[in-house]
C-alpha cells in the first residue's frame, strides 16, 4: 500500500475554511482504493468531528454521510483483529503512552498493517512519538 490516511487529513479535506485544506483535498482526490486507505475506525472519527463542530461549521448526518461513501470509494479500509489491537495496546503500555494517543497507535497499527510507504497525517508529532521507527514515512499531505 502506497498511502494511509488519518482522520485529520479526511477533516480538513471537506473543511473549507481549514488552511490545510487545499493540500488535503488534492491528496484525497489523487486516491485510489488499490493504493491508499485509512483505519476503519478512522470513519467513525471522520464522523464524530463533523457532526460534532459548533455551528456553523457542524455537519449534518446526512452530510458526513456523503462525506465517508467519498472517502470509501477512495480509499480502502484497514481494521485490525483483536489480537493487533492488544498488541499495539500492549507496545503502547510498555512504551508508557498513555490516554488518547493510543488512538493514534491504533491508526498506525492499520498503517503497519499495509506496510503503507507514506503515512498523512497533521499530526506529525504525536504519530513520530507513537511510532519512531515509522517516522521516515509520516508526512503531511
Amino acid at each position: 500500500m502506497n498511502a494511509f490516511l488519518d482522520t485529520s487529513v479526511l477533516v480538513a479535506s471537506v473543511r473549507e475554511s481549514d488552511f490545510r485544506h487545499e493540500a488535503s483535498r488534492r491528496l484525497l482526490g489523487q486516491c485510489d482504493p488499490q493504493q491508499a486507505c485509512c483505519a476503519a475506525h478512522t470513519l467513525a472519527e471522520v464522523y464524530a468531528t463533523l457532526t460534532g463542530m459548533r455551528p456553523p461549521n457542524r455537519f449534518r448526518p446526512e452530510q458526513a454521510i456523503l462525506v465517508l461513501d467519498r472517502v470509501q470509494a477512495k480509499l480502502q479500509c484497514v481494521t485490525l483483529t483483536v489480537n493487533e489491537v492488544t498488541q499495539v495496546i500492549r507496545q503502547s503500555a510498555a512504551m508508557r503512552l498513555h490516554g488518547g494517543i493510543i488512538y493514534d497507535a491504533l491508526l498506525l497499527g492499520c498503517a503497519r498493517k499495509v506496510n503503507a510507504q507514506r503515512i498523512y497525517t497533521w499530526n506529525e508529532k504525536h504519530f513520530r512519538l507513537v511510532a519512531p521507527d515509522l517516522a521516515d514515512r509520516i508526512t503531511t499531505p
